[in-house]
């Protein structure tokens, strides 16, 4: 699937809405309860993107997965599963901040470089020669 498409749509109820449109013309929506700490349209689309592999990767609901026993994940997987069984917010926020800062480098503000050689010269050039 390609996608063509991508807008951010915001209620004044502070919900929003991350949506991508393919080119058959199906549309993925995301809707993200906003808070006061979120940065805008990037923090959103980035939250979505989270959210869809999150669904892509734990898309069963934990009972149905508690009947098969032989079902085992990585430890990174179990304790996400941990976390969000226990409904502890604080290590899955951290999770989500650790897996955007890996996926995103280039959006690194601290990534970026610039040049510190100089182009002119500190004095004026010695012309009586």
């Amino acid at each position: 699937m390609n996608i063509v498409g991508q807008q951010v749509l915001s209620d004044p109820g502070g919900i929003m809405t991350v949506e991508w449109v393919a080119e058959g013309g199906d549309v993925i929506s995301v809707r993200l309860e906003s808070s006061p700490d979120d940065l805008g349209v990037d923090a959103a689309v980035a939250k979505a993107k989270a959210l869809m592999v999150q669904v892509a990767t734990f898309g069963d609901v934990e009972s149905d997965r508690a009947d098969e026993p032989d079902v085992i994940g990585s430890p990174a997987v179990e304790s996400l599963r941990s976390a969000r069984s226990a409904k502890d917010t604080g290590t899955l926020e951290e999770q989500l901040d650790e897996g955007l800062k890996n996926s995103f480098p280039a959006s690194d503000p601290l990534s970026a470089t610039g040049s510190s050689i100089t182009t002119g010269r500190a004095g004026s050039p010695d012309t009586d020669t």
